[in-house]
C-alpha cells in the first residue's frame, strides 16, 4: 500500500499574527512531501513513525468519542493498518516550520475519515472552515494547540488566504516569473525548533499590554499590508512592508530567532540585500528570506544554503 503524496507548506505571512487575527498567506511547497505506506517487515527505520501513529490513532479514537458530530474515522481499518506496519514516509524535515505534522494529518484524514470533504467538491467557506476545525483538533495531538491551517494547505494543495479566523479562502497568487530577480527563499538555521515552547513564550508575552499593542499597531499592520501587496503584485510596496516587519520581529521576537542569526538578520535590514522573517514558530528550522535581487542576497549570504521557493 502506498497513499497519495501530501506536500509541505510555507506560511509566507502571518506566523503568530494569525493567533491575533492578522491576515495570513500560506502556499504549498512541493519540494518536500510524505505518503502513508505499510512496512510489512517492521524494519527499524519505520518503528518510530509507526509507534507515533499508534498513539495518534488512540488520540483520534478519543476525539471521535468526545466529538462525534465533528469527525469520525474508519478506526478498525486504521488500527489494522497500524498493526500491519503503517508509517508516514516523509522527506519533510521535522521542526523546520514547513508543516511535517500537517502533511501527516492530511494523509490520515484523506485515507481514514468517514464522509470526508474532498478537494473535488465545491469548496464553500463553510466546508473550508469545517475542514480547518477538524484538522485543528487532529493536529493538536502534535502541538498542543493548532490552527489547522498546515493540514488544510497540505490537503488542498492550494494557496490559502486567511482573512481572519473565520474567513479563509483559496487564493490566486501572482504566477512566478522565470527570470525575475525577486525571490522568496528558505535559509537553514541548522537546528530544529520546537513549536510548543515558542508558542508558550508568545502567550506569556501577550499578557503584557506593551507587547499586545506592538502586535496590533505594528506586527499585524505590516503583516496585513504584506499579504495585500503580495496578492496584488505590488513589489515596491511589498519590500517596504517586509523591511518594517523584519525590524519588528528582530526587536520583539528575539527568543524565536536563533541567537547566531541576530547579526545576520540586522545585516539584511541595514544593507537592504535581503530581509529575514520567521518561518513557522521559529526557534530553529528554516527562516524565510525575501530579496529584491536574489544574486545580491546570495552574495551577502554566501556562507549559507539558500533554497528559492518562489520567484517574481
Amino acid at each position: 500500500m502506498r497513499g497519495p503524496l501530501f506536500y509541505s507548506k510555507i506560511l509566507l505571512f502571518g506566523e503568530y499574527g494569525i493567533i491575533k487575527d492578522s491576515k495570513g498567506l500560506s502556499i504549498p511547497y512541493n519540494f518536500y512531501n510524505g505518503a502513508l505506506k505499510i512496512d510489512a517487515h517492521h524494519t527499524i527505520a519505520t518503528h518510530k513513525s509507526n509507534a507515533s501513529l499508534k498513539r495518534f490513532s488512540e488520540y483520534l479514537e478519543n476525539l471521535q468519542t468526545e466529538n462525534p458530530n465533528l469527525v469520525s474515522f474508519h478506526l478498525e481499518a486504521l488500527r489494522n493498518d497500524v498493526e500491519s506496519g503503517l508509517y508516514f514516509d516523509s522527506s519533510i524535515p521535522q521542526g523546520y516550520g514547513v508543516g511535517s505534522s500537517g502533511a501527516l494529518v492530511a494523509a490520515i484524514y484523506d485515507k481514514y475519515a468517514k464522509n470526508k470533504i474532498t478537494v473535488l467538491e465545491n469548496l464553500t467557506r463553510e466546508k473550508l472552515l469545517t475542514l480547518k476545525t477538524v484538522f485543528a483538533e487532529m493536529e493538536s495531538f502534535f502541538h498542543g494547540k493548532s490552527s489547522g491551517l498546515d493540514p488544510l494547505n497540505s490537503y488542498l494543495s492550494l494557496p490559502i488566504l486567511i482573512n481572519s479566523k473565520d474567513n479563509i479562502e483559496p487564493a490566486g497568487i501572482p504566477s512566478q516569473t522565470e527570470n525575475g530577480k525577486g525571490a522568496v527563499f528558505l535559509l537553514d538555521s541548522g537546528s530544529t525548533g520546537e513549536t510548543a515552547p515558542m508558542v508558550q513564550i508568545f502567550m506569556e508575552n501577550m499578557k503584557q499590554e506593551g507587547f499586545r499593542n506592538m502586535l496590533k499597531d505594528q506586527f499585524v499592520k505590516h503583516t496585513d499590508a504584506c499579504v495585500d501587496d503580495f496578492l496584488q503584485g505590488d513589489v515596491k510596496s511589498l519590500f517596504g512592508n517586509i523591511k518594517q516587519l523584519s525590524k519588528v520581529v528582530l526587536d520583539n521576537f528575539k527568543p524565536m530567532i536563533p541567537a547566531q542569526f541576530h547579526k545576520l538578520w540586522k545585516k539584511g535590514i541595514d544593507s537592504n540585500a535581503y530581509y529575514l522573517k520567521l518561518c513557522g514558530s521559529g526557534g530553529g528550522g528554516y527562516m524565510l528570506g525575501f530579496a529584491e535581487d536574489i544574486d545580491k542576497a546570495r552574495k551577502a549570504l554566501k556562507d549559507y544554503k539558500l533554497e528559492v521557493v518562489y520567484s517574481f
